[in-house]
């Protein structure tokens, strides 16, 4: 799977949480449980993605285009995310 990124949102999210958006690339895409971002109007379909990163639960906000992944922003998921997402299965 591919995954693209803007630089400075990198940098960005570096800054904000101690995680480059490049990691994403080690999301098993294939079992990533998303729900589309409908917090504000963003004129394409964002989608809030949660998964792992070896045993690490993941957040990744991101966008489809064609056949990649456009990440806007990657962080670890928090406490209640970790038991919403373990409450799914």
């Amino acid at each position: 799977m591919q995954i693209s990124f803007d630089f400075g949102k990198d940098a960005a999210n570096t800054v904000k949480h101690g995680i480059s958006l490049a990691m994403a690339a080690e999301i098993d895409w294939s079992d990533v449980m998303c729900r589309p971002d409908t917090r504000n109007d963003y004129r394409e379909l964002r989608e809030i993605g949660f998964g792992f990163i070896g045993d690490r639960l993941y957040c990744v906000v991101f966008t489809q285009r064609g056949e990649t992944f456009h990440v806007i922003s990657l962080r670890k998921a928090n406490m209640r995310e970790v038991q919403d997402y373990a409450a799914s299965y």
